[in-house]
């Protein structure tokens, strides 16, 4: 268990080699530093399938959990790109909301209490007004299951335009004023969508599940290294600081695609993303 006398740092999931296993990942994380892990869902078939995970394999991974010392408070579900809520077919909407209703029993199986959506109406499809009026609909069937559940169903702001600020994802928690219906600032994407991204966090703290922390450059929006983007890290603390932020944050990057990376290799590259994130939050006078 974490400290709850500081702000929680955790690790995503896709940080480690997916050919690690979960011990090695638990390991590699907690030496690297790090309280907690954010678990994967995504639109792979592998990963969309840890939704159909028997009771055995979940209480196995519980007890490798609970061995190591991490838990998964978040999971980032973002399997809804290739299935999402305002597509205009209707099997793949009614496919959106099977997932959401099995990572909802998963979460409430795994101790995680806050899922955080993909926020996009459609992906792979045009956008329009009906692909919007839909992802709403779904939006709202949504949060009364997680409500239900008692879990926190957290819109990521995004590095697409539909929800890239929070001003804009405010539309939806107006259209759905619910406890259990949150967003997921990642202040990358914002940096890149948003001149104030200051003012956006000043705005949307109240309704702010927890913090993505990446590292962006205008255009780009995956795999930059810390300290190669322009992403204004003390500034943006400086400002959580003086919002007196108390939730989890959560650095998101992504190992190496070679696959080929050791258990010391992956350590020393998450721990080195540990080691500059936390600098930037102690000078910003954030306690670490």
């Amino acid at each position: 268990m974490y400290s709850l006398h500081k702000n929680p740092i955790g690790i995503y999931e896709k940080a480690l080699p997916n050919s690690f296993t979960w011990e090695e990942k638990f390991r590699a994380a907690k030496k690297a530093g790090f309280d907690y892990m954010e678990i994967s869902v995504d639109e792979s078939d592998e990963r969309l399938a840890r939704l159909d995970w028997t009771d055995e394999e979940i209480e196995n991974l519980r007890l490798i959990m609970r061995s190591e010392g991490i838990t998964f408070p978040t999971m980032c579900l973002s399997g809804h790109r290739r299935y999402p809520f305002g597509s205009k077919d209707l099997k793949t909407r009614e496919k959106a909301m099977e997932i959401m209703e099995k990572a909802i029993c998963l979460s409430v199986k795994l101790g995680v209490r806050c899922i955080q959506l993909a926020t996009y109406d459609v992906y792979y499809e045009d956008s329009d007004e009906e692909t919007k009026r839909m992802f709403l609909e779904g939006m709202k069937e949504s949060a009364a299951m997680t409500a239900r559940a008692g879990v926190i169903l957290a819109m990521e702001i995004m590095d697409t335009e539909f929800a890239g600020t929070i001003v804009r994802a405010m539309h939806y928690l107006k259209e759905i004023p619910s406890p259990y219906f949150k967003i997921y600032p990642d202040i990358g994407n914002l940096s890149n969508f948003s001149n104030d991204v200051e003012g956006e966090l000043e705005l949307g703290l109240s309704e702010t599940a927890a913090i993505h922390i990446k590292e962006t450059k205008p255009g780009v929006f995956k795999e930059v290294p810390f300290g190669e983007g322009e992403v204004r890290f003390k500034d943006i603390f400086r400002k959580l600081k003086e919002l007196n932020y108390q939730g989890m944050f959560l650095i998101e990057m992504w190992a190496d695609k070679s696959g080929s990376q050791t258990q010391e290799e992956a350590v020393e590259k998450i721990a080195k993303a540990y080691q500059f994130v936390t600098e930037k939050m102690l000078e910003a006078g954030l306690e670490v």
